[in-house]
């Protein structure tokens, strides 16, 4: 899967990591929807740690259709709560 981390660039992860970041995306979710400022932040951060860390970046001149697209490390609550409509950031 290639996954764009907006701002950032493109990491290619494999299939096998979606649970983790499933994981992540719903501690997200629950954060956002107790308005927890300070969870979210530490969960946005730890799910885009989370691609970097398992993924392969690719390199800047590649352009592959991304599969997963997650906002920048400096978004707000609300431009992720206007992303994530009611899936959630990962397709379950």
């Amino acid at each position: 899967m290639i996954v764009r981390i907006m701002g950032e660039g493109q990491v290619k992860l494999a299939d096998s990591h979606v649970a983790e970041l499933n994981r992540l995306d719903d501690e997200l979710l629950e954060a956002m929807e107790g308005g927890d400022e300070a969870g979210f932040r530490d969960t946005l951060a730890a799910l885009l740690d989370a691609v970097r860390r398992l993924g392969t970046p690719l390199p800047d001149d590649a352009l592959e259709p991304s599969g997963l697209i997650l906002p920048a490390p400096d978004a707000s609550l609300d431009e992720v709560r206007a992303m994530l409509g009611d899936d959630g950031l990962i397709p379950g």
